[in-house]
């Protein structure tokens, strides 16, 4: 039931001759991966962005896939990975690929991404001991021995012969599942599951006919893969996402990576491989996979040049390939075939299109900030920090439409979300008018960037200051705007984005800190024994934490929670914990600062907690605190009695995806909106999505 490699509906400018105009782009060569022409040499890899229903790749998850091909990428990869049984259980949101019922909307998605020109492929897997056992049929995990993965902390079953043959069997029925929906391909997933945790002697123990030496611990996997192909045939692409080096002290290395590689080679059983360096049973060997803010871009890129040139096989790769210039040099260099620019395309699905319209400056940026990955954990769903429309195709434009009319919107603030409100409302048509009080653009971010690991959001303000400018947005910097100066620009609209300042919490003794922006804005420098009070659990108390450890100070952190930085996820928590593991910072939880006083010289910190009337004393040289923010609002309160709408949102018709319309105030002049940490302490995402909804339909 394979699909031909030309598309029904596919754009003209799949086609060979179309690429003449382009063939001094290296990325925009088609490349032939068996029978599939591919329409040029960008992949977005597989991954589980958690937007499944019930198992199955519903509207969410195929618009999301179906906006990259419209956005010109060659192959979307999708699930990371879909479960092929039932004692997988999904451990974030991934696909049964298990059922029967998830074959029609398989055929919807690959029908979508067609549609579109893109080829469409999908990664199965058995997550062996990568998932937990009390949830869906709560069936016992399995694994080749019982070692316990850090990451799900489930300590699984030793598989049974009973086990293998049925698993087998279910890789082969959900491969099959997969062609029958239409699917280009397969990949199959090959580090920290199932299928490699046989071969690799760091997860197998066994001293059966299924472990012990190399010829043994291949056996699962080769039958496996022998299963597949013989349901789905010599045709249909077969590949696998294999880490040839684990980087273990008892895993895989290279050369043993390269030998097994070879072997599925030689017996003809796949057709690509997609390098991995690594492995993934914890936070912190995953962000050495897939790196993070701060780490090296594309760590991994000179390797997988170096298995291409042991192989004959087509290579793929993806791990923090961010910007075109390095994806074009992994291909013009002949490091990989395919490049893949996975959360590249989270932030902008469209970036092979605007590289082919010569629009190559308007990509909006990954920033590494890695929100995506660590809010499928955290909230099950991914979600890029800087572009609302990701993975919201229903109801949230990529492309922005022009409106009918021409209005005045005046933003007052010059924050994430002030800048997205402009840019949106210039994208409509509308004439804007920007206010920022400071002599730059950024808001809290300029503050987040003082920490030189995170230096990389600084894209997400840099992007669209060069939007503004290319929309011809007028941005009005050290303005303090007040309500006389907001009327006399005659708005129909106004936003105010003015951020918020640090909430000081209530407690005896209040004159006696300073708070976390005092130290990322570099005003006070705590130095001694310093005590970090952080009530609010986000990055920016655990920045200013990780500054101040780093500076020498003798820094402990008391929180009421009970974990660290609980708003900030597994991640981004690696390099925080690395910081404070190397600096011998102490962590305190479940206990919050009571009162401050000064003695001796010092300040006495008396910490308790809810749970006991218990006290304990510290004495430090100073203390800082993080609460989060209030909104900083004077503005928006002046300005409500002159607006039309009172300041109201009309909730249904923003739900809806329709027009504010309500009127409050018939002799009001304008729209009045306040939007961001404005509002609430929120946090980027929260202000861009606020100032994409609204503005949209302005």
């Amino acid at each position: 039931m394979h699909r031909s490699s030309v598309f029904p509906g596919a754009k003209a400018w799949r086609v060979d001759p179309i690429y003449s105009d382009f063939v001094d782009d290296p990325l925009l060569e088609p490349f032939q991966l068996k029978h599939l022409t591919l329409r040029n040499r960008v992949f977005s890899s597989s991954h589980e962005p958690a937007y499944s229903e019930e198992g199955m790749p519903k509207d969410r998850y195929r618009l999301y896939h179906e906006e990259k091909a419209k956005g010109g990428v060659a192959l979307t990869m999708t699930a990371g990975s879909a479960v092929v049984a039932e004692d997988s259980p999904p451990a974030f949101g991934n696909l049964h690929a298990f059922d029967d019922a998830i074959v029609p909307w398989i055929q919807r998605l690959t029908d979508g991404v067609h549609e579109h020109g893109a080829a469409c492929m999908i990664q199965i897997s058995h997550l062996g001991r990568r998932t937990g056992w009390s949830h869906d049929d709560w069936l016992p995990v399995v694994a080749p021995s019982p070692l316990k993965e850090p990451a799900h902390r489930a300590i699984p079953k030793e598989a049974e012969d009973w086990d293998l043959e049925r698993i087998i069997g279910k890789y082969a029925d959900a491969a099959e599942r997969m062609q029958a929906g239409g699917m280009d391909g397969i990949e199959i997933e090959s580090y920290g599951h199932l299928f490699d945790g046989f071969y690799s002697p760091a997860t197998n123990e066994r001293t059966d006919d299924w472990g012990g030496s190399e010829e043994a611990r291949l056996r699962f996997p080769l039958s496996v893969l022998e299963a597949i192909r013989a349901r789905v045939g010599a045709d249909f692409i077969v590949g696998v996402r294999m880490s040839i080096d684990e980087v273990l002290p008892n895993g895989i290395d290279r050369p043993q990576g390269i030998r097994i590689l070879k072997r599925m080679e030689d017996a003809k059983l796949i057709d690509f491989v997609n390098v991995i360096r690594g492995t993934v049973a914890s936070d912190v060997v995953l962000t050495k996979v897939i790196p993070i803010q701060g780490m090296p871009a594309a760590p991994h890129l000179d390797f997988a040049g170096q298995v291409r040139e042991a192989t004959n096989l087509p290579v793929l790769h993806a791990s923090k390939i961010d910007d075109v210039a390095t994806a074009r040099h992994a291909i013009r260099e002949g490091r990989l075939d395919m490049v893949g620019m996975t959360r590249a395309h989270l932030a902008d699905p469209h970036i092979v299109l605007k590289i082919m319209e010569d629009r190559e400056d308007q990509i909006r940026p990954c920033v590494g900030a890695t929100y995506c990955l660590d809010r499928i954990y955290e909230a099950g769903e991914a979600l890029c920090i800087h572009n609302a429309a990701t993975s919201r195709e229903a109801t949230m434009p990529h492309i922005i439409s022009r409106s009918t009319m021409t209005r005045r919107v005046v933003v007052v603030g010059a924050g994430p979300g002030g800048l997205e409100a402009a840019r949106v409302a210039a994208e409509r048509g509308h004439d804007v008018i920007l206010l920022e009080a400071m002599p730059w653009a950024g808001g809290q971010i300029r503050l987040a960037t003082r920490n030189p690991r995170r230096v990389d959001l600084q894209g997400i303000v840099d992007w669209r200051v060069a939007e503004l400018k290319r929309l011809g947005v007028e941005v009005r910097y050290d303005i303090f705007a007040d309500a006389g100066m907001v009327a006399d620009l005659k708005p129909d609209v106004v936003i105010i984005a003015t951020g918020g300042l640090p909430q000081v919490p209530d407690l005896e003794g209040s004159e006696h800190f300073v708070t976390s922006w005092d130290v990322l804005g570099g005003d006070v420098r705590p130095a001694g024994k310093v005590l970090l009070f952080d009530d609010n659990g986000t990055h920016s108390a655990m920045s200013a934490a990780e500054m101040m450890a780093r500076s020498g100070a003798d820094l402990e952190i008391v929180t009421p929670e009970r974990m660290l930085g609980i708003e900030v996820g597994g991640m981004n928590h690696v390099p925080y914990a690395r910081a404070f593991n190397e600096t011998e910072t102490r962590i305190t939880l479940n206990q919050r600062v009571m009162t401050i006083r000064p003695e001796a010289g010092q300040l006495c910190v008396e910490l308790g907690s809810e749970h006991t009337s218990h006290r304990s004393p510290r004495h430090v040289d100073s203390v800082v605190v993080d609460q989060g923010t209030q909104p900083m609002a004077e503005l928006y309160f002046e300005l409500k009695p002159l607006s039309s709408n009172g300041g109201a949102v009309d909730y249904t018709a923003l739900l809806a995806g329709q027009p504010q319309r309500k009127v409050a105030n018939p002799d009001g002049s304008f729209e009045l909106y306040r939007i961001g940490d404005a509002v609430a302490a929120r946090n980027i995402h929260a202000a861009v999505y606020d100032a994409l909804r609204l503005l949209k339909d302005v």
